[in-house]
């Protein structure tokens, strides 16, 4: 079990840019095709703590215009949860470590899960593998 990390709303505030603290502690989704990342091999972490969440081997192209992974980096990065809101029913998407609003998981991505972690890109920060 990850330990979690915890902050005041003003602690998330100082350090996060606006659209990373409405996207991860309010639950924002950022514009389609608002963020890009470079094509090569890295992993992506929370930018609010830093954990690992995902790595490029499992990111595919998937349209709809925010980064798309098919499993996460490890079983326990990310977390589930029930997402009732806009009328819709969907899974949201939460960093382990300090609940960070990431997006949702949808039951339509490629092999070998079948499932497309549609993340916003400002919830990301990418390090490049060396």
């Amino acid at each position: 079990m990850v330990e979690k990390l915890k902050k005041s709303d003003a602690e998330w505030r100082e350090q996060l840019s606006d659209a990373a603290y409405r996207v991860t502690r309010r639950g924002a989704t950022e514009p389609r095709f608002s963020c890009s990342f470079p094509d090569e091999p890295g992993s992506f972490h929370c930018v609010c703590c830093d954990e690992l969440l995902f790595d490029s081997q499992a990111k595919f192209e998937s349209g709809t215009g925010w980064p798309s992974f098919y499993e996460p980096a490890n079983s326990g990065a990310v977390g589930e949860k029930a997402d009732y809101s806009f009328f819709m029913r969907r899974i949201e998407v939460l960093c382990e470590k300090c609940d960070a609003h990431l997006g949702h998981v949808f039951k339509d991505g490629p092999r070998p899960t079948g499932r497309r972690f549609c993340i916003n890109g400002a919830a990301l920060k990418f390090v490049p593998r060396n």
